[in-house]
């Protein structure tokens, strides 16, 4: 300031060049002040954004366990400018989050889990595939079965209603009878039914015979099947009940030719004499004493040959 007042004194510069120089002065040390201002200002926000990028580094890499780098190219993106707004980012992110959230901790046995059930899911279509070709194959054996027991009782139906046909012929000595399949056209699912014609009556089911009648046709039946399919031995037991003399006469006629014709042993339960005279051997129950029973055997053949001996 004194180098200026003097150069004033001396006439070099006058009283209002000297405030101009004073105002420019003044402005040029504002401006100076305001930089250094600025400056700091820009340093503390360099700082601050070292610091925001140190942190968002770390973040990255203790979040995606990646560096910056990688994981900028993990997301696809070319160019920075394509991330968009940060704040739309941002609420992305952590609408994201929430959802992940809601989805629970996270299941480390997962894959492990999926695996032990995809194996029992494999082991598990192999045993319906397993069943499904066993049912196949089940079905199949049916169904051959039942082909083949069609023809069997078909090819023995019609055996065994030619002989009940002839059998009841001779047992009434005359009419005429068969075996009929009803209610089904699968002979396995078929009902049986007898239609019966006695001599000098019209054909009509077994429920409208006369109960001779009825004993006599199921003996033609029962007989017809035996000589179909002869078995050792056949016990019947007084079927010979309903009928009169005459019939029990035809009855005990039709056993001697069944002895004869098969091997069968017929073992016959009755109390009529006529079919009793009519055996080889009696076997028969007494009791002599009240509570005491005896068992008397008698053979029938032996017996006449004695009595033969004793007229002559």
């Amino acid at each position: 300031m004194r180098d200026v007042e003097e150069l004033v004194n001396r006439g070099v510069f006058d009283r209002n060049e000297l405030k101009t120089f004073q105002r420019c002065e003044d402005f040029l040390w504002s401006v100076r002040c305001h930089m250094h201002f600025l400056a700091g200002r820009a340093e503390e926000r360099l700082v601050s954004a070292r610091e925001w990028r140190i942190e968002a580094e770390t973040r990255i890499r203790e979040t995606l366990t990646v560096g910056p780098h990688e994981a900028f190219r993990l997301t696809g993106l070319k160019d920075p400018s394509e991330i968009g707004d940060l704040r739309e980012v941002e609420r992305n992110l952590d609408r994201l989050k929430m959802e992940r959230e809601r989805l629970g901790a996270v299941n480390l046995r997962a894959e492990e889990e999926q695996k032990e059930l995809s194996d029992k899911l494999a082991a598990l279509i192999k045993e319906r595939d397993d069943v499904i070709d066993a049912i196949r194959k089940l079905r199949g054996a049916i169904q051959s079965l039942n082909r083949e027991g069609r023809e069997r009782l078909i090819a023995a139906f019609d055996v065994v209603n030619a002989q009940f046909q002839r059998l009841f012929t001779h047992l009434f000595n005359g009419g005429t009878a068969e075996l009929q399949l009803i209610e089904s056209d699968d002979p396995l699912e078929a009902g049986l039914e007898i239609l019966a014609r006695p001599p000098g009556k019209k054909p009509q089911t077994m429920t409208l015979l006369s109960g001779g009648e009825q004993a006599l046709t199921a003996m033609a039946l029962i007989f017809a099947v035996f000589l179909t399919n002869p078995a050792p031995i056949c016990v019947l037991d007084e079927v010979d009940a309903p009928l009169d003399d005459h019939n029990v006469e035809r009855y005990c006629n039709l056993m001697d030719e069944m002895a004869a014709s098969t091997e069968t042993r017929f073992v016959i339960i009755t109390h009529n004499p006529i079919t009793m005279a009519r055996m080889n051997r009696l076997f028969g129950v007494t009791m002599a004493e009240q509570g005491v029973s005896q068992l008397v055997s008698v053979d029938l053949q032996t017996a006449e040959a004695l009595r033969e001996r004793e007229l002559v």
